[in-house]
């Protein structure tokens, strides 16, 4: 008895052994590679690869989940455009004998996993018969489009974004928010502020230098027209009441917010205006910025390389692009001229931050143009035939690993 266990400890000993020295002749075959170089590898690549590297080894995982690599892939993705894709419903689908079809197993929805982190049961809910979104984006590289789908389902409208962050109404709480990173699928489900029809209010979501904390602010017109705000830190429970804007101060709030500079920057009438409203994300404090000429139908400002672009149909053909020096000073420097065909209803919805080219959408038709401005030319976007949306209804989103 005492041999047949000693020849077992043999054996396992010299699996063992054996084990070792074959990993030994593998790290000797493998090149080394310090961690620096591993990380300068990573961070080029986009968020699908390295939401599959993560599963390689747990050393690559926490290279990809350490904070100044989070930070560092922010920075070097570019932007692209992410909207809302109404899922189909049965014409019978009201039909007490026909059920909802079920989902894309793969899918994550928004709705579910809100009610799970409350602790509530799914099946306890009554039946939701409200529409129902896929959450999708489209990326712009080497001049062509590519649509996708981060399978992940909603019923609350996208409200803001912001680095990585999208806020959307929480449908089963009324009046609720949720924010969300579509890539990571982490939610975070907020308390309910001020409730206001959505025509009469404006979210924007942005980041506070100093401070580090996302910031969501809620600007509402009240019945007497006199407009308010809000705002929520991430992180806390509760809205804090602001000074409430000057009157006059704005108009409507059709016009999402831009954030841009360390501030959030509204549009404050429907045509014709004259300066734009912007708020510092620091001191939560507004402040009102001449434009270089009056802001109409389908102008807009966007973010572009760090700073503030004001993008002006001055002719028909003709279109310019500002930037904004400094919120200081408010100086606006005149960077370049579009001037090719028939402009006049060229909506700008995004400024491409490793190019630097825009996407425009065509007011008539819906459809999408790039204007490349090493090219100097503007050139029709091919996206899916039935894919006819407003420009109301793209968001500038990054894909990152940000969380708060």
């Amino acid at each position: 008895m005492g041999n047949k266990g000693n020849n077992l400890a043999r054996l396992v000993e010299e699996k063992a052994c054996s084990k070792k020295l074959q990993l030994e002749e593998e790290q000797r075959r493998i090149p080394y590679l310090p961690k620096d170089c591993i990380t300068n590898i990573l961070v080029r690549l986009p968020h699908s690869s390295l939401l599959r590297l993560m599963l390689v080894c747990k050393s690559w995982r926490n290279i990809i989940k350490s904070l100044n690599f989070v930070h560092d892939h922010l920075d070097r993705s570019d932007t692209i455009l992410i909207f809302q894709s109404l899922l189909p419903i049965p014409h019978n689908f009201y039909s007490s004998l026909t059920p909802r079809p079920p989902e894309n197993p793969y899918s994550f929805s928004i709705e579910a996993k809100y009610l799970q982190s409350q602790n509530i049961p799914v099946l306890t809910q009554p039946t939701n018969h409200s529409n129902k979104y896929d959450v999708k984006f489209m990326e712009f590289s080497n001049g062509n489009c590519e649509e996708r789908d981060y399978k992940i389902s909603s019923t609350g409208k996208i409200r803001a974004t912001c680095d990585g962050l999208i806020l959307l109404d929480n449908k089963k709480k009324k009046g609720g928010l949720i924010v969300l990173n579509p890539v990571i699928r982490k939610l975070d489900p907020l308390p309910v502020g001020t409730l206001y029809s959505s025509h009469n209010e404006s979210y924007g979501l942005a980041l506070s230098k100093v401070s580090r904390v996302y910031k969501v602010v809620h600007l509402f017109r009240d019945e007497l027209n006199f407009f308010h705000c809000e705002i929520f830190s991430l992180g806390t429970r509760v809205w804090r009441p602001l000074y409430d804007p000057e009157p006059g101060l704005f108009g409507w709030l059709g016009y999402r917010p831009v954030f841009a500079m360390g501030y959030l920057h509204w549009v404050p009438f429907v045509d014709h205006s004259d300066y734009v409203v912007s708020m510092e994300m620091d001191s939560e404090k507004f402040h009102k910025v001449s434009l270089p000429t009056s802001c109409r139908t389908y102008d807009r400002i966007l973010e572009m390389h760090g700073s503030l672009c004001f993008i002006a149909h001055e002719e028909m053909s003709q279109i310019n692009i500002w930037m904004l020096d400094g919120l200081s000073g408010h100086a606006w420097k005149q960077t370049c001229s579009i001037t090719i065909g028939c402009t006049f209803d060229m909506v700008p919805i995004l400024g491409l931050k490793t190019s630097g080219d825009i996407i425009f959408e065509r007011d008539e038709d819906y459809s999408l143009y790039r204007y490349h401005f090493e090219l100097k030319e503007m050139r029709r976007i091919e996206v899916q035939e039935n894919h006819t949306l407003s420009s109301n209804s793209y968001f500038t989103h990054i894909n990152s690993f940000i969380s708060w």
